[in-house]
């Protein structure tokens, strides 16, 4: 096989080339432009989220199958030996939360009307 080529043999080698490096230069310009980039971030994030979101979704049903497990019967019917117990530590729980909440607050002692000035005598 002969490698002898003609001079328009090589310009057209040359031109194919450069017409291939051109395109992978704007690939590359588009790839690495601020806009694609921030693109790129944002997608990725907002798939993180969608995954944790999914996840959170999935452990939270999970959850609350489970607690309905608990305080349902099979049949559907409630279960009131375990339902009451539950019910009154919620009700001590919010009732300690209320206390709690009144007892942090600082009261309003009157303000003295002279504000730490002394008058002129």
């Amino acid at each position: 096989m002969s490698d002898a080529r003609t001079p328009a043999q090589i310009e057209a080698d040359i031109a194919r080339r450069r017409q291939e490096l051109a395109v992978t230069l704007d690939e590359i310009g588009v790839r690495v432009h601020p806009k694609t980039l921030m693109g790129d971030a944002k997608a990725k994030a907002a798939s993180a989220v969608d995954r944790t979101a999914g996840r959170a979704y999935v452990s939270v049903n999970r959850a609350v199958t489970n607690v309905r497990g608990q305080l349902v019967s099979e049949d559907g019917a409630p279960r009131m030996e375990r339902i009451v117990p539950v019910a009154l530590a919620v009700v001590g729980l919010v009732g300690l939360l209320v206390i709690s909440s009144k007892a942090s607050k600082p009261s309003k002692a009157p303000r003295s009307s002279r504000c730490g000035r002394r008058r002129r005598g």
